[in-house]
């Protein structure tokens, strides 16, 4: 039996439909046999470069624990200094 009918027989109203259903990415493809849109794309080269930088600042804040406050602590001492 299906949904509607089993839903009809208990007296049930008919389930409701989506209020917002997620709209279709009308971009355009970057090549026609690749599933990858254009707004994909942008997508991940922003999300790549966010990256990127979280990156670089970490290993920034790393090579300064490290090179100062390491030292400045007495955790470690430097192979040059």
């Amino acid at each position: 039996m299906g949904e509607a009918k089993r839903r009809a027989a208990q007296g049930l109203p008919p389930r409701a439909q989506p209020r917002n259903p997620k709209p279709a990415d009308t971009s355009p493809r970057l090549v026609n046999w690749l599933p990858l849109t254009r707004n994909q794309a942008d997508r991940f080269v922003a999300l790549t470069t966010r990256g990127a930088w979280i990156g670089i600042g970490s290993l920034v804040l790393f090579w300064v624990i490290v090179r100062f406050v390491g030292p400045a602590a007495g955790w470690w001492t430097l192979a040059d200094g």
